[in-house]
């Protein structure tokens, strides 16, 4: 009914988030709606991992998980590895048999996947021999291979060059309508996803659509950015575009 409030899909209220007896965030309160594309930015410590391990509890088998180590089995196959993603769908015999010799309908979906992420050629090669950033978008497949309508990543685009991170986060929005992804990259936050989590310290500092933000909302995320404001800098090359020249897929005027 028009005018009723959105319901979150997840919603923390004053939780204590982290693992085993420590707390990492304290006391966080922050909720997740659908059609979110959430951008979460913090330096290494701030909580990201574990805010990301709290939703992918709570939400279950409704999203997609691509883990910051990647999780693959490098002397399996870039296909077995992709394969891994949807093994609950089929039997012990099936998922046994496909070791051997792949089944035919996965084995064209995987094929299609793949090819979209640059990795076609590769889908009878051992994860083990491929380079970092080919590690980093078979495991980009496998999360897409599951078909869910959430996307949870823990940094899915560190290993890879800015035009390609472009393409991979399109490929991401183009079969998830929710999305919260880790990022170190602030530019692409800011071009391409709708709101920002931001941890500092354990806290939650930021939470704001992306539109009301600039680079030095974001920087003050990060505990070295004050001592470079103090001081003066050379002037360096920037690592990505500006935000206003990156196309941006959610209608960012």
């Amino acid at each position: 009914m028009a005018g009723e409030p959105r319901r979150p899909l997840v919603a923390f209220e004053a939780e204590d988030l982290g693992h085993d007896d420590q707390v990492v965030l304290p006391r966080l309160t922050l909720a997740l709606y659908p059609d979110e594309r959430i951008a979460l930015l913090g330096p290494s410590g701030a909580g990201k991992s574990t805010l990301l391990g709290a939703l992918r509890l709570r939400l279950g088998d409704a999203a997609a998980w691509c883990p910051q180590q990647h999780g693959l089995v490098p002397q399996l196959a870039v296909y077995h590895n992709v394969y891994m993603g949807r093994l609950a769908e089929h039997s012990a015999l099936a998922n046994l048999w496909n070791l051997v010799r792949p089944l035919a309908g996965p084995w064209r979906q995987v094929a299609e996947l793949c090819e979209s992420l640059g990795l076609a050629g590769l889908l009878r090669r051992p994860v083990g021999q491929l380079s970092g950033g080919q590690r980093q978008r078979v495991a980009i497949a496998r999360a897409l291979y599951q078909q869910r309508e959430l996307f949870l990543g823990d940094e899915p685009v560190a290993s890879v060059d800015p035009h390609q991170a472009l393409r991979l986060l399109g490929l991401i929005e183009a079969r998830h309508t929710t999305t919260v992804i880790a990022l170190h990259q602030r530019e692409l936050a800011l071009s391409h996803f709708d709101r920002v989590w931001g941890l500092r310290d354990g806290q939650l500092v930021i939470d704001a659509p992306a539109q009301q933000l600039t680079l030095a909302d974001l920087d003050g995320l990060y505990p070295d950015a004050d001592t470079l404001a103090a001081s003066p800098q050379e002037e360096t090359a920037p690592q990505m575009p500006d935000p206003e020249a990156l196309p941006c897929a959610r209608g960012r005027p």
